[in-house]
């Protein structure tokens, strides 16, 4: 029997990420939602729920990931019809949040387009969100729900803990990341440096120069998301460069745009250490490429959130 059966805690997925709902929903104890996430004949999205949510808190599973548009007109449709099926609250669990890169205006009349997805979700009928390693933490106060905000950083580190690397330097590919690789060095017990670069424009990086010591090193470069991976590429050539011994990168959301495989490909990397936020399609499974679980973090938050428990504990 379900330690959950009489909370009435329901769990739904669209179609972006079914296998990670999957294993949250095993995880937790609770079977997924019967509920279908078709197209009309005109592409139009159908949204079909096969079970009562009258009154139940209802965690929806959906990562808007490529196809972006299309995840999240899915996501907002289920919302949509949780709402009117009488749910209780809905509790949207967007394991990576798409279009978060586009926080703010870079250029006149640039639009914000992280904040009219927050808007669009919001509207939908969403209470809450969780999420994990937004691009931009600021995106946070876009919504005017609560907001839970997930790190990776937790289930990267261990990896690295369990290898037992030696001399190990953690590297922030930009001053941006520097927080991020921080708390990993923390938990390594280990420096840092930092890539100092110059972008002439988007997806493009140069590399200019590295701050910190990384002769004789092993050197794990941590972001949050590998779109193009033409930043690591280059970090990396510039680490073994400058004396690093061997090169490991990993993050949270693998995106693995373009050209990104076979740079990954050829990139001096020795490991490529990703979660499975965003699902990777067989081309994209690289021998070098070893993907970690975040349904044990995400389940976890989803029993505290419900059991009006401490999500902060999860980092402790």
């Amino acid at each position: 029997m379900s330690r959950f059966r009489e909370s009435r805690l329901q769990i739904f997925t669209c179609n972006s990420n079914p296998e990670l709902a999957q294993e949250i929903a095993d995880h937790i104890g609770v079977p997924l939602g019967d509920a279908e996430v078709g197209r009309f004949s005109d592409g139009e999205i159908h949204v079909k729920l096969n079970e009562s949510v009258r009154g139940s808190d209802i965690y929806v599973i959906q990562s808007t990931c490529h196809p972006v548009n299309q995840n999240l007109m899915e996501l907002l449709v289920m919302v949509d019809a949780l709402k009117r099926a009488s749910a209780r609250t809905i509790n949207v669990v967007i394991p990576y949040y798409g279009y978060a890169r586009q926080d703010r205006k870079t250029r006149a009349r640039d639009p914000i387009t992280a904040k009219l997805v927050a808007n669009l979700i919001e509207t939908a009928g969403a209470d809450r969100i969780i999420t994990m390693d937004l691009h931009a933490t600021q995106i946070q106060g876009f919504f005017d729900i609560p907001v839970d905000h997930l790190l990776g950083v937790p289930i990267l580190s261990k990896y690295f803990v369990e290898k037992q690397l030696d001399e190990v330097v953690v590297v922030s590919p930009d001053h941006g990341g520097v927080i991020r690789a921080r708390k990993m060095a923390e938990r390594l017990g280990a420096p840092i440096a930092i890539i100092d670069k110059r972008r002439p424009e988007p997806n493009v990086a140069e590399v200019m120069n590295i701050v910190g010591d990384v002769r004789g090193r092993t050197a794990i470069i941590i972001d949050d998301i590998i779109d193009t991976a033409g930043t690591i590429m280059l970090a990396a050539d510039a680490l073994i460069e400058h004396g690093a011994k061997e090169v490991y990168a990993c993050c949270t959301h693998p995106v693995f745009s373009g050209p990104a495989i076979e740079r990954i490909q050829k990139a001096n990397i020795k490991e490529m250490v990703v979660t499975n936020t965003i699902p990777l399609t067989p081309e994209k499974q690289l021998d070098k490429v070893r993907v970690l679980s975040v349904s044990p973090l995400i389940g976890e938050a989803i029993i505290r959130i419900h059991q009006e428990l401490s999500v902060s504990k999860l980092f402790d």
